[in-house]
Formats: structure tokens, C-alpha cells, sequence
């Protein structure tokens, strides 16, 4: 045997030896030993290697042992990148190799809320310089958030702008989509003039009156989409057109160019309205308790007409309302406009699951007095066995409570409410909560 194979044997044999060490079980683990990190390999997620290994905080040629190792995995799993972490040992002729296998977690966009020192992406890119591995979005949990908000504090400190800087998830109004908002709580940015760049809304005096009611206020890009939202596009849809967009508030300093007020901005929201659209139908698939001429019936909707978006809207609430008044408490509908620009015509395809029929089972009352209790019982109206009227329970909720307690003397801040279903016996229980 000549002297090349003995060696390869050696390096073999303690290869062999190291990852015994590596691989002990926990209890075993006390010094023991290490062995050195000959490579790392990731595979199942986007991000890119060297990322990856800046979150282990160990690399290549590092003398590690199992714990080690494992502390590092749990970094990974921590920082909420990742929704499976698992590793595995590889025996290499100068170390071992350490082969993680990855399942990216679902992340969401981070919407900058009031930082008007940046655009969007000059922001992503000074957090990626403190973050690297960031890209405009964050998963739900994990250290990863605190990454950003600590990255986000340290930029504008380098701009004398010192305040807490928090993340909350939040859906934003113009398109449903779960949203990460960075805000910034430190001294009140104001909003000190908002114009926006259509005759529309500046000539509609309710409009105009709640721009004026925002002068003054803390400037926040959300809450501005949500009053575009809100009362903004109400006016294009009422005139047909279906496709209005609000565009992302632009905010600039007020003042001076050379000294601009530090605590005011002139915030510009473009709108763009789209085209007129007419009444085209609508195709059902799914519904059963009714049929297509009698859900044409509750639109209300005649082909050709103007498509008044708020008209339209309005009457797919009433269609969740009767089944909901029949007992259908899993009932959804997802209503997707086809829009035809050349024809200027509007076609809905609806895509309804209606789920079991429910009727009311027990209601279950907890934090109130045996009185207050008492009292809550004998106003509630759905007796059990009875058909389940969703609108009932959402009208109780609202108005229903409170007058309920009329007289008494009632301390509760909120009201926890759940539909517990059983769709084998398909039955449905109220449950209410009073804190």
C-alpha cells in the first residue's frame, strides 16, 4: 500500500471521526469537538447564497461544532425568511460540508408610509446596504423585521431625523394586498397642502371640504389612499369608470428650496380615471339556491346601461345578503370584471361557493353579569334550530347589543364575536365576548 492511499485513508477516517462528533446526539454534545466547514450549500430558496450565510454568521473554513451548527439553523428559522429549515452533514476529504435545505416563507411588500426623504426605491436600496438580503418585502414575522426597522432608523439619524420607526400588517384599501406599513413616529410630519391632479374631485364640494379637513393633520401615505379611496373614486364610478386608479401620494418638503419647513409637506395624488364602460352581463357558476335570472334580477342591472361602479357594488352586497338570510354562512363570491376597451362594455364573471345550509344552534355569552347576560338572551331573536340569518347577527352586532343594555349599567370596551360551525350537523353557534 503506498504512501498517497495511507493518506486518503487518514483524511478519511478523520473526516469519518468528525462528523461522528457532529452528529451525537444533543446530550452528548459537550465538548466533544468540532470540525472544520469545508462548504455550505442551500437549496430551495430565492435568496442568494452569500445572503444566507450572513444570517448563519458562520462560513467556509470555520471550526464549528453540532451546537454551533444548530445555532445557526435556528437563526435562520428566526429571522422568518424561512418557513422549514433543515440540515443535513456531508463528509468532504478536508471537512464537512453543511447542505441546508430551505422553504422560502410568504412575504409581503413594505409600504413607506411617511418617509418623504426618499423615494421608494432609494429607500429599499439604503436598507439593502444595512440588510442585503432585503428586496422590498418582509415576511410576516421574524428578527428580519427588526433588521429593517433598526436599518431604518440608522438612515435617517445620517439625515438629524430622530423617532421610533414601527411595522405593523395592515391591508391596503385600493387593493386589498397585505401590506407591511414602515411609519415613522417621531415628530409629526404635516400635511400642509394636498392637491389632486384632476377637475373631477377639486369641483365636488364634500370633496373639497375634506381636503380642507386634512390640512394640519399627521401626513401618512396610507391614510391618504384610503381617502382616495373612499371618496375620491366613488366619483368616477358613478360615471362609469370601473378601471380608476389613485396613484401613490408624492409628498415634498413646503418652503424655500434652500430652508424647507421640517415639519410640513405638499402632498400631489394623481388620478386616473380610464374609460367609460357600459353593462354588458354577468355569468354565474357555482350558485345553486339560485338561479342565473334570479341573481340578474338582484344586479338589477339592464345591458347597454352606464355601468355605475357604486350601483354594481351595492347590488353584489345584496347578494351576500340573501344567502346570508338563508342559512348560507360559508357562502363566498368572487365577482371578476372582463373589461372590452373597444366595445366599452363591462361583462362580471362570478364565481360563487355556496357551502351548507346553517341553522342557529347555542348562544354562548362570556364576561358579562348573570343580569346583563339575561337581558342579551331575551333580545336575541334567532330561536335554535331556527334557519340562520347572517344579517340578523351582523345587525345585533351594531345596534342590537347596545340596546340591549339600555338602562343598565353595562362596562365593556369591545365585543369578540365568532361563528362556530359544525357542517356535519350543520348547525351554527354564536359566540360573543365581552372585554
Amino acid at each position: 500500500m503506498d504512501g498517497m492511499t495511507h493518506r486518503r485513508i487518514a483524511a478519511t477516517l478523520a473526516c469519518l471521526a468528525m462528523l461522528a462528533a457532529l452528529v451525537m446526539p444533543a446530550a452528548a454534545q459537550v465538548n466533544v469537538g468540532s470540525a472544520r466547514i469545508a462548504a455550505l450549500t442551500f437549496n430551495g430558496s430565492r435568496y442568494p447564497a452569500e445572503h444566507i450565510t450572513s444570517l448563519l454568521r458562520v462560513s467556509v473554513g470555520d471550526m464549528v461544532t453540532r451546537a454551533e451548527i444548530q445555532a445557526a439553523a435556528d437563526r435562520l428559522a428566526a429571522c422568518g425568511l424561512f418557513s422549514e429549515v433543515h440540515y443535513r452533514f456531508n463528509t468532504l476529504t478536508d471537512g464537512v460540508e453543511v447542505e441546508f435545505q430551505l422553504a422560502d416563507a410568504p412575504t409581503y411588500p413594505v409600504f413607506f408610509d411617511n418617509f418623504p426623504w426618499f423615494s421608494d426605491q432609494q429607500f429599499i436600496e439604503e436598507i439593502r446596504k444595512a440588510a442585503p438580503y432585503f428586496d422590498g418585502t418582509a415576511p410576516e414575522h421574524g428578527a428580519i423585521l427588526d433588521h429593517i426597522i433598526d436599518a431604518t432608523v440608522q438612515i435617517l439619524a445620517r439625515f438629524d431625523v430622530h423617532g421610533k420607526v414601527e411595522m405593523a400588517m395592515v391591508e391596503r384599501a385600493d387593493n386589498d394586498q397585505m401590506v407591511h406599513q414602515l411609519h415613522f413616529t417621531g415628530p409629526a410630519l404635516k400635511i400642509g397642502a394636498l392637491e389632486i391632479d384632476h377637475e373631477l374631485p377639486k369641483s365636488d364640494p364634500k370633496v373639497g371640504q375634506l381636503m380642507r379637513s386634512l390640512m394640519g393633520t399627521p401626513y401618512s401615505r396610507l391614510g391618504l389612499l384610503i381617502f382616495c379611496f373612499e371618496h375620491v373614486r366613488p366619483l368616477f364610478l358613478a360615471r362609469g369608470q370601473l378601471e380608476v386608479k389613485c396613484g401613490l401620494p408624492r409628498a415634498r418638503f413646503v418652503g424655500y428650496p434652500d430652508k424647507p419647513l421640517p415639519d410640513q409637506v405638499h402632498v400631489n395624488i394623481d388620478v386616473v380615471p380610464g374609460p367609460v364602460y357600459h353593462w354588458g352581463g354577468a355569468t354565474w357558476t357555482g350558485a345553486a339556491a339560485f338561479g342565473p335570472a334570479a341573481l340578474n334580477n338582484f344586479l338589477g342591472m339592464a345591458e347597454g346601461e352606464l355601468a355605475e361602479g357604486n350601483k354594481i357594488f351595492s347590488a353584489f352586497d345584496r347578494i351576500r345578503d340573501e344567502y346570508g338570510k338563508r342559512g348560507y354562512v360559508d357562502f363566498t363570491m368572487k365577482p371578476a370584471a372582463q373589461f372590452n376597451r373597444a366595445a366599452g362594455r363591462v361583462v362580471y364573471q362570478v364565481e360563487i361557493s355556496e357551502g351548507p345550509v346553517y341553522h342557529m344552534g347555542d348562544l354562548v355569552i362570556t364576561g358579562l353579569s348573570l343580569a346583563a347576560e339575561r337581558r342579551l338572551l331575551e333580545m336575541w331573536r334567532l330561536k335554535k334550530g331556527e334557519l340562520f340569518d347572517r344579517t340578523y347577527f351582523d345587525s345585533f352586532l351594531s345596534t342590537g347589543v347596545k340596546n340591549a343594555f339600555e338602562g343598565m349599567v353595562v362596562n365593556y370596551n369591545q365585543v369578540g364575536h365568532w361563528l362556530r360551525t359544525d357542517p356535519q350537523k350543520k348547525i351554527v353557534d354564536v359566540l360573543l365576548d365581552f372585554k
